[in-house]
């Protein structure tokens, strides 16, 4: 008897007169502004400037996007390029489909192009981005949920997922709410990578990598509860693979990072034209005139300079006598 399930939206779309309104899309676009918006805040208390997380995201977002297409559409490609398959189905984007480990290597590299324009260290701003990247993870998931894909195995559980459509190969019954198990999980990590950053003071990407290595593990066994089609590489699906190799890199560079660099950066940003009206360049560096001003000594005003001779007299007729032959002399190399 059915006791309790999470229901499924009776579709994915609400049309407005002509304009479709894909809940996936929604999804995908929500999370965008939450990374962007907490990845602003964060780079800010590093000491970057408002509007630089915007401007890095619009070359980071795209390629994003079609990275995570495109490892979607290789690694699945039967179900673009098999016989009965339209190929031009890869391109619809808001039908589902996108590869978080492609999203976020073609994401680095327009994020690379975007911090290199501004002269910023990717490494920083990917640990600023971090929590707001899984969060959105986490928002992005709920796209599967109004698509009715990527659940897991049936079950009898109470919060088991009612999957109602029979479209594409599916068989409506109660299974495994694979997506919402990745949404919290992707909520935890990001909670974690917060804390861990104000604790340790991550720095040169380490709070990044902290992120990866611990969606990796989660992804790891959400990925074996999966029903739906899949490479299998040694018994194993190749997502499981994909996140071994992944959690690896991630926790090598933690390590090495760790060692090499151990100090978070002091500046993550440099200043722009016309900024820093109350510092002065030393040694290449901005320096604050005001602070180097209350810390220098005061000057006494009728003190003698340090390297001025002072000549005492002993009253002496001598002394006197002497000081006259130099005078006389001094005058007389004036005339001449």
């Amino acid at each position: 008897m059915e006791i309790a399930y999470i229901p499924s939206p009776s579709q994915g779309v609400l049309h407005l007169g002509p304009i479709p309104l894909r809940g996936y899309a929604f999804c995908i676009i929500i999370g965008v502004f939450v990374a962007v918006w907490l990845g602003n805040k964060r780079w800010i208390a590093r000491g970057g400037r408002p509007g630089t997380t915007a401007d890095i995201a619009v070359w980071a977002v795209p390629f994003g996007l079609v990275g995570g297409r495109l490892y979607h559409v290789i690694t699945d490609y039967e179900l673009y390029f098999s016989e009965g398959r339209d190929w031009v189905d890869a391109f619809k984007i808001w039908q589902g489909g996108l590869g978080i480990w492609g999203a976020i290597a073609l994401g680095a590299v327009g994020a690379w192009i975007g911090c290199r324009r501004r002269g910023i260290p990717l490494p920083a701003w990917a640990d600023a981005l971090a929590p707001g990247i899984v969060f959105a993870q986490a928002i992005g998931r709920w796209g599967n949920w109004f698509n009715q894909e990527l659940y897991g195995k049936e079950t009898d559980l109470p919060w088991a997922l009612k999957i109602t459509s029979a479209a594409d190969g599916r068989v409506p019954g109660l299974y495994q709410p694979t997506f919402l198990y990745e949404s919290l999980w992707c909520v935890g990590v990001g909670f974690l990578v917060i804390w861990a950053d104000r604790r340790f003071k991550l720095g040169h990407g380490r709070a990044f990598a902290l992120y990866v290595a611990a969606y990796c593990v989660g992804r790891f066994w959400i990925e074996y509860l999966r029903v739906d089609e899949a490479h299998h590489i040694l018994g194993m699906r190749l997502n499981n693979w994909t996140a071994i190799v992944v959690f690896i890199l991630a926790v090598v560079y933690l390590v090495l990072s760790a060692r090499m660099r151990p100090r978070r950066e002091e500046v993550v940003e440099p200043l722009g034209p016309g900024e820093g009206d109350d510092a002065a360049a030393v040694d290449g560096g901005p320096v604050d005139l005001e602070k180097a001003e209350s810390e220098s000594e005061p000057v006494d005003a009728d003190a003698e300079p340090a390297d001025a001779e002072v000549v005492e007299s002993d009253g002496s007729p001598e002394s006197d006598e002497s000081r006259e032959s130099s005078a006389d002399e001094a005058e007389s190399a004036k005339k001449s």
